[in-house]
């Protein structure tokens, strides 16, 4: 579906370039004033995180351009995964090559994924309450608002809300 992009499980060398679009992703959307904030700092440390969960990449002729975090229900990076869900989190684009379909390439292996994992009926997300082009991605792909989920990052005063998609 989308032939120059190609969606792989993260290797240790792609760890630098995943921290790096992290960061510019979530200091772009205006959550953060800096990347020393203590949320900024856990969602850089990669290797932490591949320990942990699963993470994709967004690779386009050799250059990773995007990333995205999986996790099943119970696990140390789901937040909102009930045990029939697939939550993925961070799913984050290069700014400078936003809405070059990585992110849809992205969600759309999610969900072929998703379908793949017995006992797993839905996918599930939270996104922040302005990321209006990622909300407009998520309507496309077939994920609806579920408001009763929404949640705030602790700590902050960041609501995040939350979509599902029916497998």
């Amino acid at each position: 579906m989308h032939p120059q992009i190609t969606v792989r499980p993260a290797v240790e060398s792609d760890f630098g370039a995943i921290a790096r679009i992290t960061r510019d992703s979530y200091l772009a959307a205006g959550y953060f004033d800096d990347a020393d904030h203590p949320y900024m700092r856990k969602v850089q440390d990669v290797a932490e995180r591949a320990g942990k969960a699963t993470i994709w990449v967004a690779e386009r002729a050799g250059d990773v351009v995007g990333s995205v975090t999986l996790a099943l229900a119970g696990k140390p990076y789901a937040d909102i995964a009930l045990a029939d869900e697939l939550e993925f989190r961070m799913l984050v684009v290069d700014p400078a090559v936003q809405r070059s379909g990585a992110g849809k390439a992205m969600v759309e292996a999610i969900i072929a994924y998703a379908r793949s994992l017995p006992g797993i009926n839905g996918v599930a997300l939270t996104t922040g309450a302005t990321w209006e082009s990622a909300h407009g991605l998520y309507r496309k792909t077939g994920f609806r608002r579920v408001p009763e989920r929404d949640w705030f990052i602790p700590g902050t005063d960041i609501k995040l809300l939350v979509y599902r998609l029916d497998l």
